[in-house]
């Protein structure tokens, strides 16, 4: 399997994303405590050595687990986390992106995994009036405070790396002005290419470039994604399901792109993981590229 660097771990292009291992809607314990804890120690049995992670995932929940379940972790795992947010106590998704709320953010992270440095932290940038999980304007004065907050705790060692997550490529100019950037977290998969942008401007600077909802968003009724009729027809071709080939494409858009599919069964887990055997070939890969809406 290829590799590609995050900060100062290189890894494997298919990781872990700890998003769906707490209960429904990311809120609360998870529906199979035994089985969140198996499929943990399967994907680094697997060789997975980058787990994506946030402290609001639960909240503390898959940090918890990740714990629990792995550590004292291998010299070679790299944990990426991320602030900005918060929950309410009915589990609503919140800014929390002053200054001192990142700081707290990535203190509780160290406390909760219980490790003395994460290989990176994105901050998450949220904009109230954006659409849900897409980029919002920049807001000058507050991304540079929230910049500093994060040089600040790299300079410190608390992280070795400094991600970006939800972000246009004016946040991704701005931000490179002032620092290095490990990696980027944005949306992005075959009917979402809205952040196409920043992942090349990521490619051209050899920045890790790490899709959310590769697979389409979990929490729609519909998925267009795995619902796409090429996608349906190139797995039953090639005797792959529809998630193996749009994760397929995806690592064959460009080399810095990072996977991180996130599953609370050990069958997805593995089936995931078998990408890394999917070949498309080039008329294949057109196909699939074809499928962008207008």
């Amino acid at each position: 399997m290829q590799r590609f660097p995050v900060g100062q771990f290189t890894v494997y292009r298919i990781g872990f994303g700890a998003m769906q291992l707490p209960g429904p809607g990311v809120f609360g314990p998870p529906r199979d405590h035994d089985q969140a804890i198996a499929v943990l120690r399967r994907a680094v049995e697997l060789g997975i050595d980058h787990i994506d992670t946030a402290q609001f995932y639960g909240p503390d929940v898959a940090n918890q687990l990740i714990r629990e379940a792995l550590a004292p972790y291998p010299d070679n795992l790299a944990l990426v986390s991320k602030v900005g947010g918060r929950r309410d106590d009915k589990g609503g998704w919140l800014p929390a992106h002053e200054p001192d709320e990142l700081r707290k953010g990535i203190e509780d992270n160290l406390k909760t995994l219980g490790v003395d440095q994460l290989a990176a932290v994105n901050l998450r940038v949220m904009d109230p009036e954006a659409e849900p999980n897409q980029p919002g304007q920049v807001n000058p004065e507050l991304f540079d405070r929230q910049l500093s907050a994060m040089i600040e705790a790299r300079d410190e060692g608390l992280i070795a790396g400094i991600g970006l997550s939800n972000i246009t490529l004016e946040h991704l100019q701005i931000a490179l002005d002032r620092t290095h950037i490990a990696c980027v977290q944005n949306a992005f998969n075959i009917v979402d290419r809205t952040s196409a942008p920043v992942l090349d401007a990521c490619a051209e600077r050899g920045i890790a470039f790490v899709p959310f909802f590769p697979l389409g968003s979990g929490f729609a009724a519909d998925n267009p994604v795995l619902g796409n009729p090429v996608v349906q027809r190139t797995a039953e071709r090639l005797s792959r399901t529809p998630a193996q080939i749009a994760l397929a494409w995806t690592l064959a858009v460009s080399p810095n792109v990072l996977l991180i599919p996130g599953t609370s069964s050990v069958g997805h887990l593995e089936e995931n993981m078998a990408v890394a055997d999917v070949e498309l070939d080039e008329d294949t890969v057109d196909e699939l590229t074809s499928q962008r809406p207008d």
